[in-house]
């Protein structure tokens, strides 16, 4: 044991002194001021207070300490760690150093494999409730991939809303709409963590950005790597794939948030998702369209008429009440030559019940006339819901975009 500890203590100070040489937290300055404490104190050391930072780095007084600034910069340099990390091979011993969540202090990790990685010292301990929901989450991207492989079995006729696709020389790129997660973890009390989805924060450059604009509403903000998709995402795919590889296309799935402007130039693009995340494709969707997003993402407005087409999913899903729901279907030609579809809905029922609609080898009659004609197009239903079920549609309109 004590060879082990030995062992460990030579590999930590290793690998600190390979840090500091490729400057990950830079030749001088505050990061690097942060990162010499930390390294200091050694790898079997308590867990410093934001206090005890604020006096060793800031050079604070105690009763003057600002939290705020400590959990900024701690933040900072526990991505600038794991950036290192992600794009440098392992140490040949494998050792990587961290800063867990929740722990003030630096940890050193043994990767014994791409997929195992067990603590030398002590480690963060990881809210209860934030495994709970993984776990949630695992479990519906599983049901919705064994649903997805078994409709794959089944290949349908495709509409003249997919010949464009099918007839294109381009792959074909499904992008699905996520949302990125943050956490909140208060260090005294980590079982109280929380996960949060805020449209500010799309990414974690941007809650670095925030945290640094604004240290008191995103100090203790701390960047998981996570992104959701909305369970009806997974509904929706299922139905439409078939029509795409059953028909001898090749289809790709990404994330909306992996999109990048380039794909444009060589894909053929399939959203499916919610009109919230659309991310690098709202611009371009509703540039050409007769409808304008309102002030949240749960309502449509006729830019001629006025008239709102506003969901009222998330006030009524909880009860046992009808409600209402609007889904979105529209093609156009994006600027790079891409032949884009975009197959969304306001809230989840209405991509629900979408899905199926635009899969079917016959499209609604008015439907079935504006794609006929070629031109750029899009259409509008709206969703009865109950509790999350579909129950029934009612397309409301059909027609060109510009």
């Amino acid at each position: 044991m004590t060879d082990a500890v030995s062992d460990c203590n030579v590999g930590y100070k290793k690998e600190v002194e390979r840090l500091r040489a490729a400057g990950v937290a830079g030749r001088n300055g505050r990061l690097r001021d942060l990162f010499d404490y930390l390294a200091e104190r050694g790898p079997d050391a308590e867990s410093a207070s934001q206090s005890d930072i604020a006096v060793a780095v800031f050079g604070e007084a105690q009763n003057d300490a600002d939290d705020a600034t400590v959990r900024v910069y701690v933040h900072r340099l526990r991505k600038k760690i794991d950036d290192y990390y992600s794009r440098h091979e392992p140490s040949s011993d494998a050792l990587r150093l961290e800063i867990p969540s929740g722990i003030y202090g630096l940890r050193p990790m043994r990767r014994a494999g791409a997929s195992d990685v067990s603590s030398l010292s002590q480690g963060a301990v990881v809210p209860r409730r934030l495994v709970a929901i993984a776990l949630v989450a695992l479990a519906i991207l599983c049901a919705g991939a064994f649903g997805l492989g078994r409709s794959l079995e089944r290949p349908g006729a495709a509409s003249a809303l997919w010949q464009p696709l099918l007839e294109s020389e381009r792959p074909v790129l499904f992008v699905l709409g996520d949302y990125y997660l943050f956490g909140e973890i208060d260090p005294l009390i980590p079982d109280e963590g929380r996960l949060i989805r805020d449209f500010r924060v799309n990414s974690s450059e941007d809650l670095l950005r925030l945290q640094e604009a604004e240290p008191d509403r995103y100090a203790v903000a701390e960047d998981f790597g996570l992104n959701y998709l909305p369970f009806s995402t997974s509904y929706a795919l299922s139905a439409i794939a078939p029509v795409l590889e059953g028909n001898g296309k090749t289809a790709t799935v990404i994330a909306a948030s992996d999109l990048r402007p380039d794909m444009l130039n060589r894909f053929d693009i399939v959203y499916v998702g919610l009109l919230s995340g659309l991310g690098p494709l709202e611009q371009q969707v509703f540039a050409g369209s007769g409808f304008r997003l309102g002030e949240t993402y749960d309502e449509l407005i006729d830019r001629e008429s006025r008239q709102i087409y506003a969901s009222d999913e998330a006030r009524r899903i909880a009860a046992p009440v009808f409600y209402r729901d609007y889904a979105y279907l529209a093609r156009f030609i994006a600027p790079g030559g891409a032949k884009v579809i975009v197959v969304a809905s306001e809230r989840e029922t209405g991509l629900r019940s979408l899905g199926p609609i635009v899969a079917s080898a016959e499209l609604p009659e008015k439907v079935a006339e504006v794609v006929a004609d070629g031109a750029p197009f899009e259409a509008l239903w709206q969703v009865t819901g109950q509790q999350g079920a579909d129950l029934s549609d009612r397309l409301i309109l059909a027609r060109t975009r510009r």
